[in-house]
């Protein structure tokens, strides 16, 4: 049976599971006491060991791949991927850098394609079901790491993913300031999901309409939370964030705050998962 078109559903992710301890622990908190549904595991981070355990422990959480190729560490040696990352194994922390890097430079792809191959099979050996799939900083949506992602779609298990557009003109009801920032994004992410739409469509890949945080940059607070519930659009939408109990606290706090599990509850938005779409 069809679900009415005006019904409201609602993914609640967290980017950055497995980068530490704090990140992790934020995350089962807001899941077990909050609206958190879902978190995108970071394969290569020192706390991973520990956040595969936890999503163990907690089944209902939809855990996903969060695909990284800068501002973190590699899968594989530094001497098979040179040049991607240094002699640490990190890769490069200058987002627009990093970009035109692998754009430009074609003798790069082999090396994506070996690393990206190489965060699925880590993913895999979880044990974990692969919920969804997303890149750290977006990066799944460039152009090259696009192409190289859905030519092994089918391999990797990929059936649903995110299409980072967050709509900047709910956005602009929601919240003031930082204008530079907010819409540059919105136009830089506007692009890049028109141009990766009709690919997710094709390869049958599930997707929600719509992805908000975006424009936030590590404001999804409480106030912002409860402005945009009552905003929300009919139909499937994501809500995306990075809590932790030091950094990032303020969206932990959002998130497990009674006030706005009580407005979710009140406001009948259905909290879902990747694979519920």
């Amino acid at each position: 049976m069809a679900r009415p078109e005006a019904a409201r559903r609602l993914i609640v992710n967290a980017d950055d599971f497995g980068r530490s301890a704090s990140i992790n622990q934020a995350v089962i908190l807001a899941h077990r006491q909050g609206i958190l549904t879902t978190a995108s595991l970071m394969v290569n981070e020192p706390a991973v060991a520990e956040a595969v355990a936890l999503a163990h422990a907690h089944p209902r959480l939809g855990v996903g791949l969060h695909l990284s190729l800068l501002c973190g560490r590699a899968a594989l040696p530094a001497a098979e991927i040179p040049g991607l990352v240094n002699a640490a194994g990190e890769f490069g922390d200058q987002p627009a850098a990093v970009g035109f890097k692998y754009f430009w430079r074609r003798d790069l792809r082999e090396q994506l394609r070996a690393e990206i191959r190489a965060q699925f099979a880590r993913f895999r050996a979880t044990g974990l079901p692969l919920d969804h799939v997303n890149g750290h900083l977006h990066m799944h949506l460039h152009p090259v790491v696009l192409g190289l992602l859905l030519a092994e779609a089918k391999a990797f298990g990929l059936t649903h993913v995110r299409l980072t557009r967050d709509p900047f003109r709910l956005n602009f009801q929601l919240a003031r300031g930082r204008w530079l920032y907010r819409g540059s994004h919105a136009l830089i992410y506007t692009c890049l999901s028109a141009w990766a739409r009709p690919q997710f469509r094709r390869r049958g890949l599930r997707h929600t309409p719509r992805v908000f945080g975006l424009l936030q940059n590590a404001l999804v607070d409480e106030a912002y939370v409860a402005a945009l519930l009552p905003c929300l659009p009919p139909g499937d939408s994501e809500l995306y964030s990075h809590p932790s109990l030091d950094e990032f606290k303020n969206e932990f706090v959002a998130l497990i705050s009674p006030r706005i599990v009580a407005l979710a509850r009140d406001q009948g938005i259905q909290l879902i998962r990747y694979q519920d779409l």
